[in-house]
């Protein structure tokens, strides 16, 4: 039964981070990390698949080998973030809502530039 709960999961999850290749503002590799997570679980036939993928796969060997973030993937998530905040600002949402959004946006942003590039440089792409 939890496999089955991995492997629903999982497909969500790649659904999603699918989508998220043409739709701004959703996060492609996140949630591809999420599937490999979940594939993981249920389903090591999945998982190599996923992992292997031409497309999809890279990332999940930079960050499994590396916990590296390609140079694109970080302008990206920079572009996503720098979008989200800068449609709240637009949008007028309350003060508090701004500084929370703000206060994790940061974090977030620290995060990402923090994380290597492939081969363990932060230029690399």
């Amino acid at each position: 039964m939890l496999r089955i709960v991995w492997i629903i999961a999982g497909g969500v999850s790649l659904g999603v981070g699918v989508a998220g290749i043409v739709l701004p503002l959703v996060p492609t590799t996140p949630l591809l990390l999420l599937t490999a997570f979940c594939f993981a679980r249920s389903s090591p036939r999945l998982e190599m698949w996923l992992v292997e993928h031409p497309r999809l796969g890279p990332p999940i060997r930079d960050w499994r080998a590396e916990g590296a973030i390609s140079t694109r993937g970080k302008t990206l998530a920079m572009i996503a973030i720098a979008a989200t905040f800068t449609l709240s600002l637009v949008l007028r949402l309350p003060s508090h809502v701004l500084l929370i959004q703000a206060v994790t946006l940061g974090a977030v942003t620290l995060f990402i530039l923090t994380r290597p590039g492939p081969g363990g440089g932060n230029l690399e792409s």
